[in-house]
């Protein structure tokens, strides 16, 4: 093989190694993010589950994100925000999420509709019957109020508040 034929070839392949390079380098944190179940698992059976797998994208990001009010649990989301919500089919059994920092679940919760009859002992993200002009979502804890809640407040957890913090979205501290 000639020299300039080798240094053909070498060229060639530097510059169509180019495109896969990005995908070496380290991938920006995520942040806060907010993800329903990989299969959509009912939240009757997610305490029963040592693993839950996140959908392969999040519900709200950071992005959807104006401001988390850590004293109250509630969250100001965007207009976009609001939509993907107010997109959600969500039973009166409730929608499981996952509440992720960097891709990683630190803990779990239902969106429930103020429609069901039935108690939940859970975290809780309610749903509202239509659209709030204040763009406002509250995170509870149990329904139909916090006295069915089982458990510890997982809502301050540390590395949730870091995140939030760091965004520039935490306006209260706990």
């Amino acid at each position: 093989m000639s020299r300039k034929f080798k240094t053909v070839i070498l060229l060639f392949l530097c510059i169509s190694s180019i495109p896969v390079l990005p995908g070496c380098s380290a991938k920006s944190a995520e942040g806060f993010a907010i993800y329903l179940t990989k299969d959509d698992i009912a939240p009757a059976n997610m305490e029963a589950l040592s693993h839950v797998e996140k959908s392969s994208m999040p519900l709200l990001t950071e992005k959807e994100l104006v401001s988390y009010d850590a004293g109250e649990h509630a969250m100001l989301l965007t207009a976009e925000g609001m939509r993907r919500l107010d997109g959600l089919d969500v039973s009166t059994r409730g929608k499981s999420f996952l509440v992720c920092v960097d891709g990683q679940p630190i803990y779990w919760g239902a969106f429930w509709t103020p429609i069901s009859s039935m108690s939940f002992e859970g975290v809780v993200i309610m749903l509202p019957f239509t659209s709030t002009e204040d763009n406002i979502v509250r995170i509870s804890l149990g329904y139909p109020g916090e006295s069915f809640y089982k458990g510890n407040d997982p809502r301050n957890d540390k590395s949730v508040m870091e995140a939030l913090e760091k965004a520039g979205k935490l306006t209260v501290r706990p």
